[in-house]
């Protein structure tokens, strides 16, 4: 097949390998190059760098919808002609003349058990909400949110101590893999698009830092998928003596307390209370202005106090 990719982060670039390898892909879509870190040097995406390398004609439209980069990229899709225009975690919305463009139309690979967690971070939100079971779907792209028609599932078990990172590497994999028999099946007539059941859907939306501060007031087993939910990106964080700490890896325990939600159950192990008086053990921390380490080195070398409140 003639295909045009779209795609922008770590999560699309296995399935763009995996079309490179079996068909051909005449151009990549990826959002604009953007300055990271603190020397603010412009960074191509994941997968520019992986279309640069082969030599895939990229192109970064800020905008599909309207404006001029919006003209000019369904004048480029057309004479392309794509036969299918795959699509994931692009992070922009197609307009309606690009859905209708290609034969097979647009196929989205999209990273939950559709309907379920459709939007922007299903990874993150089918941990933090405990779930056991995930993985991918592909799916007919349509003009609403993750509503299209469903083509193939690929599923994956979600163990207690997985972080949305290593499920992130489990379905991008599964991602890869899966566009490529829907492809087969969409071109041989013996897929047939299964449509959603609105009712079943909830909805996974855009993680803002603020969303990331951990609330000790939940039972600790909330608190610990919360924060394995957002290991290792945008990562869960509290405070410590005024100071940000994240924190990105976290153990359940059967400690109790009576002291305050928050407070510092244990000096040494780092045991924090949580809103059904079991306490946490913060195991993996990263303190503002310093390296990643375990919570106990930490508290080594900070003068904690028992009873003294995170959050503040």
């Amino acid at each position: 097949m003639n295909i045009v990719f779209m795609g922008t982060p770590d999560f699309a670039v296995p399935a763009l390998k995996a079309l490179c390898e079996n068909h051909t892909v005449s151009a990549v879509f990826t959002q604009p190059d953007k300055p990271k870190n603190r020397g603010k040097k412009i960074q191509f995406t994941p997968v520019k760098e992986f279309a640069v390398e082969k030599n895939i004609p990229v192109y970064q439209p800020l905008s599909l919808r309207k404006g001029e980069d919006a003209e000019q990229s369904l004048k480029i899709l057309s004479e392309i002609s794509p036969d299918v225009i795959v699509v994931a975690a692009y992070g922009q919305i197609l307009p309606e003349a690009i859905l209708n463009l290609p034969q097979y139309g647009c196929v989205n690979i999209h990273a939950s058990l559709l309907p379920q967690y459709r939007g922007a971070a299903p990874i993150q939100k089918c941990i933090v909400d405990g779930m056991t079971k995930s993985g991918v779907t592909t799916m007919m792209m349509a003009k609403g949110l993750d509503t299209g028609d469903m083509l193939l599932k690929g599923e994956v078990e979600i163990f207690d101590t997985m972080t949305a990172g290593e499920l992130h590497d489990k379905l991008c994999e599964i991602g890869a893999e899966l566009i490529l028999n829907t492809l087969d099946g969409l071109s041989k007539g013996s897929i047939t698009p299964e449509k959603q059941n609105d009712e079943l859907s909830c909805y996974a939306p855009v993680i803002t830092k603020e969303m990331c501060r951990v609330d000790f007031t939940k039972p600790m087993t909330d608190v610990y998928n919360f924060i394995r939910g957002m290991s290792p990106s945008p990562c869960a964080y509290t405070f410590i003596g005024g100071k940000r700490l994240k924190v990105y890896f976290a153990e359940k325990t059967d400690i109790t307390s009576s002291l305050p939600c928050g407070a510092l159950a244990d000096e040494k192990n780092f045991l924090v209370v949580c809103g059904d008086n079991k306490c946490i053990a913060l195991t993996d921390i990263m303190p503002e202005g310093s390296k990643r380490m375990k919570g106990q080195d930490f508290l080594r070398g900070y003068k904690a106090e028992k009873g003294m409140t995170l959050g503040e």
